[in-house]
């Protein structure tokens, strides 16, 4: 886990880096909906920690987002892909050790495990695309949390196209996290 970067080496957020931050969490919401939101997608989980680590490097988003934990980019093929690694050694290394019997409730136990693996939500064990909306929707609610407080000085037409860019983010996040959990 990549830790957060020392107090010495964080950069400081300009105005231009924090408006093309708000272009970037807009145009990142959009691009969130159209992937299946109970699903790992692991392409999406390495741009995204790579994004978080440079966001962490910026002084006034290193407090806020400290707490914000990096997506596990797991998903069910890798899970059953070593589940069924370990189930053709076990399977060539059990006989030698055990009776046939034994070696065969061992495997059917192995095998029921590979399968039952079709069942757990993908969440358990990777970061789906609706955990990594509501990563960003905390991004998008820090980004703004520091545009009201007034720290960067925006001109009024900076301000409110800023503004106007991280409110799409928030409702599209929003709106996609509501809709995963409607029946």
């Amino acid at each position: 886990m990549p830790s957060a970067p020392r107090v010495g080496s964080l950069k400081p957020l300009t105005r231009k880096e924090f408006y093309d931050l708000t272009v970037v969490c807009r145009q990142y919401a959009l691009d969130l909906a159209r992937f299946d939101q109970h699903r790992v997608n692991l392409k999406e989980c390495y741009m995204f920690n790579n994004w978080l680590t440079e966001l962490r490097s910026y002084d006034q988003l290193a407090g806020p987002l400290r707490t914000l934990q990096p997506a596990r980019p797991i998903a069910r093929w890798q899970i059953m892909v070593l589940e069924t690694v370990l189930w053709v050694i076990v399977a060539a290394a059990l006989p030698n050790y055990v009776s046939r019997n034994v070696a065969t409730v061992i495997l059917f136990g192995f095998t029921l495990l590979i399968v039952s693996n079709l069942f757990f939500p993908e969440s358990i064990y990777g970061t789906t695309i609706e955990l990594l909306q509501g990563r960003v929707l905390r991004i998008v609610d820090a980004l703004t949390h520091l545009l009201e407080s007034g720290a960067l000085e925006f001109t009024e037409a900076a301000y409110f196209h800023a503004r106007e860019n991280l409110q799409i983010a928030h409702d599209e996040l929003r709106q996609q996290i509501d809709l995963a959990h409607r029946p």
